[in-house]
């Protein structure tokens, strides 16, 4: 290929990354780039062209999606064979082009944000997988029970005491596909003992409060202070639900102390109320041991315990549970169950019920912490050396993610988007909250850990080039 000696027009409309990507187009349709051919590295053609690695990136990135190059990993980007002189498209009859299926799986994974093989113990998982393929077939012939696999639910139950101190029997606890399947349960439930009221914490998870709203419960939005959701503004004498995250809220982090929790078991009795308990991430602290859960410091108390395995497992895994008491359970069973198939695999249940009878979830668990601990001080260091006048990391003590305030006029959106160009997964807090905010959601557990400061540095280079551009606008 001839020397790349673009001629960026700074008073164009058309974004640099936009103004690559065309140039790039143009060269491979016309050959200046043959197939095959390799393209120079980011870094190498962010120098040459006197621009941000970011800015190549999102110009590669597009290029990928649309098929005109793909990225090796360990190698770098390279020209695919266009052969008619554009991207790749499905003969005709809708009958998929020869080499079609690779195409889209490598487009997919190039596509998707970093991603770290050593976090989870894939061979594990296969093993218990193919014993569930080779030595229970049968039991895959089979339509799945709409509660959960019994022997699953016997598993989440003993996992669920030993580890959360969550008291319950199998009987009690409901699987399906994601916490918001489960949501849609628990407002039938809550419909069925004529609760029309939930109190949401305030800031708190909208995709909850949506789905409450959407099954016309009002939501009543409270408060979150230093020790948890304000107590003393819950709705009394009326019965209520209260959706809570006491162990990890969303998305401040804040934690709430056993004395607090004992007052809200207390808010709820005398007001013959339920407490919803989202057990978000407990399992992920990194500093001194878990708070116990709600529902184990009064097992006979009216409190539903939500679990999942996307976070502590991996997040395509679309399992979780909910451990109801005695007669919500009741209800589901005799008034619920019925309506509903059971929406997760029955194939993913059963392994992972082999999983953790071979107490390799435990050893998971605990890999993760580790690991994750490592990463976090590594994000939080890189951040402070990096742009500790620029960002300020909060809600640092456990979990998946971080939340980053970054003092800059540009907005969320934008900084987000140069942030995934790295392939980085930063979302605007402001999707998950229905109040305005500026700060962003990092999530940092699937960046390898030798890739982190490199990552987390260029992310922020990113971000200060953006403001840079904006303070310039903002002057001519």
């Amino acid at each position: 290929m001839k020397p790349i000696s673009i001629e960026f027009n700074d008073s164009s409309s058309r974004p640099l990354y936009l103004q690559l990507y065309d140039y790039l187009k143009n060269a491979l349709i016309t050959r200046d780039l043959e197939p095959g051919e390799k393209l120079p590295s980011l870094r190498n053609l962010s120098r040459q062209l006197g621009i941000s690695i970011t800015t190549v990136q999102s110009a590669y990135n597009q290029l990928m999606v649309e098929g005109y190059i793909e990225n090796q990993p360990q190698s770098g980007y390279y020209a695919s064979d266009l052969k008619t002189g554009r991207a790749p498209v499905p003969a005709r009859g809708g009958v998929p082009a020869e080499g079609e299926y690779d195409r889209i799986l490598r487009r997919t994974e190039d596509t998707l944000y970093r991603y770290d093989l050593e976090s989870f113990d894939f061979v594990k998982w296969k093993k218990c997988m193919s014993s569930i393929l080779t030595d229970h077939p049968a039991r895959l012939l089979s339509e799945g029970d709409r509660q959960g696999e019994p022997v699953l639910r016997e598993e989440i139950s003993r996992y669920a005491y030993l580890s959360r101190g969550v008291v319950s029997t199998p009987d009690q606890v409901v699987i399906s596909a994601g916490t918001q399947s489960l949501m849609n349960h628990l407002s039938r439930i809550l419909q069925e003992m004529d609760i029309g009221l939930v109190a949401t914490e305030n800031p708190g998870y909208l995709p909850v409060q949506n789905i409450f709203r959407d099954r016309g419960f009002t939501v009543a939005r409270i408060p979150v202070a230093e020790d948890g959701i304000v107590i003393e503004k819950l709705p009394e004498n009326i019965p209520a639900a209260v959706y809570v995250m006491p162990s990890n809220q969303f998305p401040t982090g804040t934690v709430m102390p056993v004395g607090r929790r004992y007052e809200l078991l207390e808010w709820a009795k005398t007001n013959r109320s339920i407490i919803i308990e989202d057990d978000y991430d407990s399992e992920l602290r990194y500093f001194g041991r878990p708070v116990p859960a709600l529902q184990g410091l009064s097992p006979d108390s009216d409190v539903v315990y939500l679990g999942s395995f996307s976070s502590t497992l991996f997040a395509g895994i679309r399992l979780s549970y909910m451990i109801l008491p005695g007669d919500m359970s009741r209800i589901f069973r005799e008034k619920i169950m019925r309506r509903y198939d059971q929406t997760s695999s029955k194939t993913e249940q059963l392994t992972l019920a082999e999983f953790m009878h071979r107490g390799w979830y435990r050893t998971e668990i605990r890999k993760m912490r580790k690991l994750y601990a490592r990463k976090l001080s590594l994000v939080l260091r890189t951040i402070e050396e990096s742009g500790g006048d620029f960002v300020r990391a909060v809600n640092k003590n456990s979990g998946i993610n971080i939340t980053l305030h970054v003092r800059s006029g540009v907005s969320p959106r934008e900084l987000c988007a140069a942030a995934r160009a790295l392939r980085l997964q930063v979302i605007p807090q402001t999707d998950l909250m229905e109040q305005e905010s500026a700060d962003l959601i990092f999530y940092y557990n699937q960046i390898p850990l030798g890739e982190i400061r490199e990552a987390v540095e260029e992310m922020i280079a990113g971000w200060r080039e953006l403001e840079k551009k904006s303070e310039r606008k903002k002057k001519e």
